[in-house]
């Protein structure tokens, strides 16, 4: 049962970080909005869609080695919590914030649901 949550959660993180960090990446209309509301630079937009895109590799790369879902999984969160502070920082609406809160979580659960793997890494 585990194993099917922590497959269904990859799976939402990658549907909606493959998306979005490749529209940061090529400048999306949206993306380029939501950075100037946030008042950060452009090319942390693109940092920041290059993280996405690592994470995803992550993440793919973790269905044939699950301890690597814990890093992706850690990887995103760290994002999300940036994104959080930053939402926080330019004091947007709970409304405007939730998403990347409800990242975080997901990011969170998905690395405590594999960290067993990761301890069997270890000697």
């Amino acid at each position: 049962m585990i194993l099917v949550i922590s497959f269904v959660l990859q799976f939402i993180l990658i549907a909606i970080f493959v998306s979005v960090g490749i529209q940061k990446i090529l400048g999306h209309e949206q993306q380029v909005t939501i950075f100037k509301h946030l008042k950060l630079p452009q090319w942390f937009r693109v940092v920041t869609g290059w993280v996405e895109v690592v994470g995803v590799v992550g993440l793919i790369i973790g269905f044939w080695l699950p301890w690597v879902v814990v890093i992706a999984g850690l990887w995103f969160a760290i994002t999300m919590l940036i994104g959080v502070i930053v939402h926080i920082r330019v004091k947007d609406s709970y409304s405007i914030s939730i998403p990347a809160f409800i990242l975080l979580i997901i990011s969170v659960t998905l690395s405590i649901l594999n960290f067993s793997e990761l301890q069997n890494m270890l000697p």
